[in-house]
């Protein structure tokens, strides 16, 4: 069964949702987190089995290496979103701590190697829209102290550090500060979220390899959350990584997505010679899924699919291979 690298998901911050503090949840407009959490609160605290997307119990013996990004809402001001950080982290911390026979945190692509050959899940720690980096680029320093491997400097609003396909306003001088320092911790730089011009002004910014933790093809489905092609050719040609995102709304400009939607981004990205930076980045619980692969438990049949589909060798590479080679290769930084 080929490994699974999971370059997304928001699990961590559905299972955080309930326990925060109530000015926070008034803040970001919301009291729970995803479907269903309301009318089954209970069933959406614990990592291990829960109606999420995303549980040790759905992997089950698949061997798998999952990103928990923690998600940081727009409406929040930099100071809140410092605290919202932190609370989704220890709360991570202690489901990891709670299951530490079925899984471990993994600082670095040979912990995730490691934690993998002992039969774990690897619980790999990224951000989405790091808006508190703007406080100051030392708090890039306490994340990666902290294990996290990769952030991004958006969602879709304009931002302290940059902006998403909500405006069309570039990568501020925070930003820049905060890329820079990112770049010197080996924190990888995930430009999922970016609008175009925000695109074109980290690549311009910086040599390093760049990822798209979650985003597809926008040649095959339209939304401008997607990549073009020119931007997929910059990932590829720098040694980095787009993680194919199970959105519906990212899959298929209408109707439900099937299995064939999802393989014409695989077929377009194929096309243009990206064998080796094709991933997985299923956007789990932040989004809605097509039927084919609704959660972790539908993972072997979809697997299956593809290898009927692409083979063994495209198959092994897109589910987890091509993102173990990555962050294999990148040594996070000493403070």
């Amino acid at each position: 069964m080929p490994t699974v690298f999971d370059l997304h998901c928001d699990t961590a911050d559905r299972l955080a949702w309930q326990s925060l503090e109530p000015q926070i949840k008034e803040t970001c407009g919301m009291d729970f987190y995803g479907p269903n959490d309301q009318s089954d609160p209970a069933g959406c605290r614990d990592l291990a089995r829960n109606h999420c997307h995303v549980s040790l119990e759905g992997i089950g013996d698949t061997p798998w290496a999952q990103c928990f990004a923690c998600f940081i809402p727009d409406e929040l001001s930099r100071s809140d979103s410092l605290l919202f950080f932190h609370h989704v982290e220890r709360y991570l911390d202690n489901q990891i701590a709670k299951n530490a026979d079925r899984i471990g945190q993994a600082g670095s692509g040979a912990d995730i190697e490691r934690i993998l050959q002992s039969g774990r899940v690897a619980a790999v720690r990224t951000i989405e829209n790091a808006r508190f980096f703007a406080l100051d680029p030392s708090y890039v320093d306490e994340a990666a102290l902290g294990g996290v491997l990769m952030a991004s400097l958006s969602w879709n609003a304009a931002g302290p550090l940059a902006s998403g396909h909500d405006t069309a306003e570039g990568l501020t001088t925070a930003g820049f500060a905060a890329l820079k320092r990112m770049e010197a911790k080996g924190m990888a730089i995930d430009v999922s979220h970016l609008n175009d011009r925000c695109f074109d002004e980290v690549a311009s910014s910086t040599d390093a390899p760049l990822v798209a933790s979650h985003s597809n093809s926008r040649a095959v489905c339209g939304a401008p959350r997607n990549l073009t092609d020119a931007q997929f050719d910059c990932i590829r040609e720098r040694g980095g990584l787009v993680g194919l995102n199970f959105c519906c709304d990212f899959l298929r400009e209408s109707g439900e997505p099937t299995f064939d939607d999802i393989s014409r981004h695989i077929d377009r990205w194929l096309e243009r010679d990206g064998e080796d930076a094709i991933a997985l980045g299923s956007d789990f619980d932040g989004c809605d899924t097509p039927r084919c692969i609704a959660s972790a438990a539908d993972m072997p049949a979809f697997q299956n699919l593809l290898r009927a589909r692409f083979g063994e060798t495209i198959t092994a590479k897109l589910c987890g291979l091509n993102a173990l080679r990555f962050f294999s290769r990148r040594i996070p930084a000493t403070l």
